[in-house]
Order: structure tokens, then sequence, then C-alpha cells
């Protein structure tokens, strides 16, 4: 077990908590990742989240975990020693805990403790700042405690409601909280739907502008805000931190060809990340499927970056992202690189048409990202005509709203338009 030294945050007049930080290394569920670049992202998480300090951090290595504790008795009872003699406030468990585990560690061990959901859950609720991004953390956390009403309640055998032996039993208190949960889940859902149609219209007035969507996503911390700044001008929160933002951010950028294009920043992506995030953020995240042209940014210099990367596009699959979706890779941080091995990034990158190595930081290397992204969004067209029947007005529309009809002739059933199209407007056409 190692020693963290806390890291520099004002505590404002709040004593912070100290937290003990465990990464389980489970033989039986590895995948193949190592144990200590995980750990470290662990400790990250800790400290992303104000009001904790890191004050140890520990690999516990298991053949397979325990159904009731996760770790065995010894184990337990040295990690009880160590939060006394720490004065441990809380115990991070960077994995899946079940309700259970979780209960019968919190009482063997005398404190509180969160497993890597919960963790994230915290992260998220203390990040968010708009209406929108309440709403989906609000969300996530209702769908997470309903699984865990077990934890820790005293009062879950005590019967209420009925009316004496007319009545009958009633119902547990534990049916109440989680009828509770639902009705609160229910009124968050017809919430966001709100924001998904309002949403669904910004994009719908955007096409009829039009300007292409430019989406930057990656794993958390791997410089997306910074490239936004850069890109922008604006001044997107951009720190040393995971999920330093949350909130998506959308701003109007100039290519160098004179063209207008969406730029929008996204929530980062990180490994394991609970489902109830992924399914609380669709909304947020279809920005990504409507996307032109997506910016996959890494941090290249992370040890883990191949990873990391992985996990981004297992991620973007899961989302439904459509493979068609022009993808441009990132390679960001290279000012974090010693020489020698930026250069060498740099010439792997000038061998491939989809990779750019830069330094969003410096700007190095900003120029032929541009460059290619103009590229990239002004394909080759060609011209076709097509003709329509009256009664066809939904695909005519679509038509108008893409900008690419250049005439139209209207006969007496049918109409002709000839347009002026990429392949993929022609792809999509045909799937109207």
């Amino acid at each position: 077990m190692t020693t963290t030294p806390a890291p520099d945050r004002p505590s404002h007049g709040v004593t912070p908590t100290r937290a003990l930080v465990l990464h389980p290394d489970i033989a039986a569920d590895r995948k193949g990742r190592a144990p200590e670049p995980a750990l470290a992202e662990a400790v990250a998480l800790a400290r992303a989240l104000p009001g904790l300090t890191v004050v140890g951090e520990e690999i516990v290595r298991l053949k397979k975990p325990r159904p009731g504790l996760l770790f065995g008795d010894g184990k337990i009872a040295e990690l009880a020693e160590k939060v006394s003699a720490d004065e441990v406030g809380l115990v991070l468990i960077d994995g899946p805990v079940t309700p259970v585990q979780q209960r019968n560690l919190e009482k063997k061990m005398g404190t509180k403790l969160l497993d890597r959901t919960g963790l994230i859950l915290e992260i998220f609720a203390d990040r968010a700042q708009t209406r929108e991004g309440v709403l989906q953390v609000d969300l996530a956390a209702l769908s997470y405690q309903r699984t865990r009403l077990v934890r820790a309640w005293t009062h879950l055998e005590r019967q209420r409601g009925g009316l004496g032996f007319v009545g009958g039993p009633g119902e547990t208190q534990i049916e109440a909280d989680r009828r509770a949960i639902d009705e609160a889940v229910g009124r968050i859902k017809r919430q966001l739907a709100k924001v998904v149609k309002t949403r669904s219209l910004h994009r719908q007035a955007r096409k009829k502008v039009p300007y292409p969507i430019v989406a930057l996503v990656g794993y958390t911390n791997a410089g997306k805000s910074t490239l936004f700044n850069r890109l922008t001008g604006a001044e997107v929160m951009a720190k040393d931190m995971l999920f330093a933002t949350l909130d998506p951010t959308m701003r109007a950028v100039k290519l160098p060809d004179g063209s207008d294009v969406i730029l929008s920043d996204t929530v980062g992506f990180i490994s394991d990340l609970p489902t109830h995030l992924v399914a609380a953020f669709r909304a947020t995240l279809e920005e990504v499927r409507d996307a032109d042209l997506i910016l996959h940014v890494r941090d290249i210099s992370h040890p883990e970056t191949e990873e990391q990367a992985a996990d981004v596009r297992t991620i973007l699959a899961d989302l439904g992202i459509d493979a068609a979706t022009p993808l441009i890779e990132v390679w960001n941080k290279t000012d974090l690189l010693p020489p020698a091995e930026a250069e060498a990034m740099a010439r792997i990158a000038e061998r491939r048409e989809d990779v750019f190595a830069l330094s969003a930081w410096t700007g190095e290397g900003m120029g032929p990202l541009l460059a290619a992204t103009s590229r990239t969004l002004s394909p080759p067209r060609s011209h076709a005509t097509l003709t329509l029947p009256h009664s066809d007005g939904r695909r005519r529309a679509w038509l108008f709203d893409q900008g690419i009809v250049e005439t139209e002739e209207r006969g007496e059933a049918t109409t002709t338009l000839t347009v002026h199209w990429t392949a993929r407007q022609e792809k999509a056409f045909a799937a109207l």
C-alpha cells in the first residue's frame, strides 16, 4: 500500500473527507489492462471530486471476488485497521460492488464506501451546470439507487398501510421507496423528452442554414476542451482533471476555405462507463449521432492511449454511430512527448490520411487538421435529375432542407428537380 500526498485544494472552511482508493485486480475478470494505470485513473477520479483528500491507494489482488464481501477476511481486517489509523471517511472501490457487498464492507470497515459508478455519479453531479445536465445526472443517480435500496436500511421489515383486518398487511417500506423512485424517474424522463424535442428542433433549424456539425469525442482529459478553445476562441473550462467539463458546448468556426461549421464539445468517455450514464446522456450525445464529421481526440502521451481509443470506439458503437460518418483521429498532447518520440508520431500520422498529430495547448500542427476538415466537409458533388410524385412532399422537403436543389419544374402529376449533392446525401435520400 502506498500513501499519496493530498492535492492542493482549498477547503473553503470544510474539513476534507479522507479517502482510501482500492483497485481490485481480479484474475478471473482481468481484461488485459495493467492494474497500475487503472489505479492511477481511479485516484484521478477521486481527486476530481471536491472535498476529497486521497490518503492511500492500493491494488488488491484477488483470484475471484467473494459474493458477500468482495475481499477475504484477512484483507478486510487489514483495511479496517488502515481506515481507523488514517481516519479514512470514505473507501472508493474501483469496480462494481453489489449492494450486499457494500453494506457488509461498510459494517466491517466502519466507514462509508462508494464503487466506481457511485464515484462517477458524484463527479457528474458536481459538474452539471445546465438544467439538462442536472436532469441527466438525477436520472442516472435514481436508476443507480433503485438497485441499492437494500443498503443500510434499518426500517425495511416494518409494514405500513392497511386498516386492521380489512386493509391487509400493507406494503414494505422498500416497496414504497422503489415506487417513489419510479415516479421521480418518470417525471425526469418526461422533462428530458422535452429537451430531446427542443434539440431536435434546433438540429432541424441548423440543417436549413445548413452548417455541417463537427463533434469532438474522446476519453476524458484527452484535451477536447483545449482543442475546442483553440479552434473557437471560447473559454470552456479546460483543466488537467477527469471530467473537467460535462455540459455540451457548441460554437461556430470558420475553416480555411471560408466555410462555416458548428463545433460541438461533448462529455468525455471513460472505461467501464456506467450504463446508467450512457442511457441518461443519450439525449446530449445525439449531437454526435447527427455529426457530419467526428474528431476523435486522443491523449497520445498517455501510456494506455490505445486502450482508451478502443473504449471510445466501443461507446460510439453502443450509441449507434453510423460507421459511414467520417472520423479523423487527433493525436493530441504531442508537446508532452520527448522530442524524438513526438517526431516519430508525426511521421506515422503523415502516412495516414485520417490521423493528425498536434498540440492543442501550443497550437502546433493545427493547420493540417483544419485543411483536412475542410476537405472532408467539402466532398465531390455530382448532378442528378429526380422525378417525384406530387404526393411525395416529405422527400421534396428534405432536398430543399439540404440546400441542394438547383431547379424545379412542376408537371401535372410529378415534379422534376435537378440537384447537386454529395455521395452521402444521395445515400441518405435513397434511405428516406
